[in-house]
């Protein structure tokens, strides 16, 4: 199918999800669902990333500014800057496109291929809305949470390696992280973060909805909802840049 088909196709389903639900209290329960399965899930996975990005930026900063005419408090400086623009919601996004993009396109191809979202349809129920609304809602609230939370577990991460290595001194690294601080730093990687996550689900959702055939292609349709979810995110994440910084 050529990629205007595709995009008509993903227009009209955001349509059906988007419609108004039929029981609002049926649809609160499972957000609530997915933001456990969805998001509070992968709060392991973003730390753990985070934490090392953190370590290894802060390393790569001191190693390759090695100078006496660089201040050694703009190291922290350059971490946090990182950390908060690309780092903490791009990078932790295309993660989370491996993730929960995989989990949810795999999750309804199975519903598809094996008739449950036909027996939806057959009651009445609005199975995109029903099986995609949720998923997105919980995403888009909980997302720009980890982001703050891979934001914070960086900085401590970067911190550790001044201590652990003494590469620079803490309160020198300490000094940097205050330096410069710009409230719209916070709101740009929350906004990207938003959109990620919408990107992430919608796309996923897309794939599986439309998921045919056998068990195999469910995984086709999980690889192609990573990998259009990813592409999605990088030419976003230039898109929002670009409109921010004017």
């Amino acid at each position: 199918m050529n990629i205007f088909g595709l995009i008509g196709r993903y227009v009209v389903l955001m349509g059906k999800v988007f419609s108004k639900p039929e029981k609002w209290r049926v649809y609160r329960r499972r957000i609530v669902a997915e933001m456990e399965s969805l998001g509070f899930n992968s709060i392991g996975i973003v730390a753990l990333v985070s934490v090392f990005m953190g370590a290894v930026l802060m390393l790569q900063m001191c190693i390759n500014f090695e100078s006496p005419f660089i201040p050694r408090e703009l190291m922290g400086y350059a971490t946090r800057e990182t950390m908060i623009l690309e780092f903490s919601s791009t990078v932790v996004a295309l993660i989370l496109a491996g993730r929960v993009g995989s989990s949810i396109a795999s999750e309804i191809g199975t519903m598809r291929i094996t008739e449950q979202i036909d027996a939806l349809e057959i009651m009445g129920v609005n199975s995109a809305s029903y099986l995609i609304l949720p998923k997105v809602i919980a995403t888009v609230v909980f997302f720009p949470l980890l982001a703050i939370l891979s934001i914070i577990v960086g900085l401590v991460g970067g911190y550790a390696v001044t201590v652990i290595t003494g590469i620079v001194i803490p309160d020198v690294y300490l000094t940097g992280l205050k330096m410069y601080f710009k409230l719209f730093s916070i709101v740009y990687a929350l906004i990207k973060m938003v959109v990620y996550a919408f990107i992430i689900t919608s796309v996923s959702g897309f794939y599986g909805y439309y998921a045919k055939g056998n068990s195999l292609e469910v995984g086709r349709a999980s690889t192609k909802a990573v990998v259009v979810s990813s592409v999605l995110i990088l030419m976003f994440d230039l898109i929002i840049t670009q409109i921010s910084y004017l």
